[in-house]
């Protein structure tokens, strides 16, 4: 039996969205039948292994001592055997081994969802779910994947992006280019986060520094970009390797200026989550050759940044004008959205057990690729003098 380690938590703001999401990747793999060892990373960066740590009420219910506890703590990983695997070793008498056949991280934001996970499997020669590692790092900065969508003539909004150290050498000289160069209103957004964390509409210049410096609380790279008009947040999921399908059309419904963490996660239980049915419209209220148009360039997104496995891609669309611009990328595991793909005729379980299928298809792929190469310059004699 093919044993799937679930990796999820980590240093990021996003942490307590990782460990929603890990449950319902845990629970899925369970009913698939395979061997599922829930590994989780907590806020200080260490790892923890144990079964307790797949049931979301062990972090719900006042428990929150369970993202320290000693006992998930007794497993290191063994470098020596840990090749196209990882094994973990329990510490003390009652040893134990746990071998992981496939990675599937559960990981949303920093260190996780950036592809610095993904490198770490790569190292292992592990198969994983979801995107590499470009892919994924290239996905997790917002500014970088806007520019890249303006190489490919992707229809993308108007930006301009900046870092700290710029900010706090000149900050009159961002707020200037920011004035001139962009249409009010504008977005702030740390350009590496996600779930709209440190995120704002700004309408009027005298709140433009206070909504970026709560940006730079959060990263050292900022985006300010151009607002849609009447605006209708859409998003298309697109699964697969080489053979792409797209998932129907979501509509997000929001009541704020800006589709918040609270109306993502909290109100009536998250219109991300799937779970607010007023916050959710599947399929969008698009006319049909729109929706066409806006699956097709889903695709291009997809194949642009360099997808593999699974993405989800999130649009702006202006209701009158019907002029649509790609937003951003996400990788797994924001892209999961199970609601969306249930929907479009993908179960949670088919859903699944397709991204396992897709892991080893790439892996499978990669492992026929020449990784070494044979040469003579360490017996050149010149080679010897440093």
């Amino acid at each position: 039996m093919k044993t799937i380690g679930v990796f999820f938590g980590s240093r990021s703001p996003e942490h307590d969205i990782s460990i929603i999401t890990a449950q319902l990747i845990i629970s899925g793999l369970k009913d698939l039948d395979y061997k599922v060892i829930p590994i989780y990373l907590n806020k200080s960066g260490e790892w923890l292994i144990g079964e307790d740590l797949g049931q979301l009420k062990n972090f719900t219910d006042g428990k929150k001592e369970i993202a320290n506890n000693s006992q998930y703590k007794k497993y290191f990983l063994d470098l020596e055997k840990s090749v196209g695997k990882m094994v973990f070793k329990k510490k003390g008498f009652a040893s134990k081994e746990i071998t992981i056949d496939l990675a599937f991280p559960a990981f949303h934001g920093a260190f996780g969802e950036d592809g610095t996970m993904q490198g770490l499997f790569e190292m292992f020669n592990l198969p994983y779910a979801g995107c590499g590692i470009a892919a994924s790092a290239i996905a997790m900065d917002k500014a970088l994947t806007k520019q890249i969508f303006q190489a490919k003539n992707l229809p993308t909004t108007k930006f301009t992006v900046f870092e700290k150290s710029n900010w706090l050498k000149d900050k009159n000289l961002i707020i200037n280019r920011i004035k001139n160069d962009l249409n009010w209103p504008i977005f702030i957004k740390p350009v590496h986060l996600g779930s709209s964390i440190g995120m704002a509409k700004v309408k009027t210049i005298e709140e433009l520094e206070n909504k970026i410096e709560v940006a730079f609380y959060y990263d050292d790279k900022v985006l300010a970009e151009e607002a849609v008009d009447n605006l209708m947040d859409v998003t298309c999921c697109v699964i697969g390797n080489e053979n792409l399908t797209a998932s129907l059309l979501q509509e997000s419904v929001f009541q704020t200026d800006l589709f918040d963490f609270e109306e993502k996660y909290l109100k009536k239980g998250g219109s991300q989550l799937g779970k607010s049915q007023s916050g959710v419209m599947i399929p969008a209220r698009i006319e049909q050759d729109l929706t066409k148009e806006i699956q097709k360039t889903a695709k291009k997104a997809y194949k642009a940044i360099g997808c593999s496995g699974i993405a989800r891609i999130d649009f702006l669309l202006n209701k009158e004008t019907k002029e649509f611009f790609v937003n951003e990328v996400n990788p797994l595991p924001g892209t999961l959205y199970h609601h969306l793909w249930q929907k479009s005729g993908l179960e949670l379980k088919e859903l699944l057990q397709k991204l396992v299928v897709l892991a080893e298809e790439r892996y499978k792929n990669t492992k026929e690729l020449t990784r070494t190469f044979d040469s003579n310059v360490l017996q050149n004699p010149n080679s010897n003098k440093v």
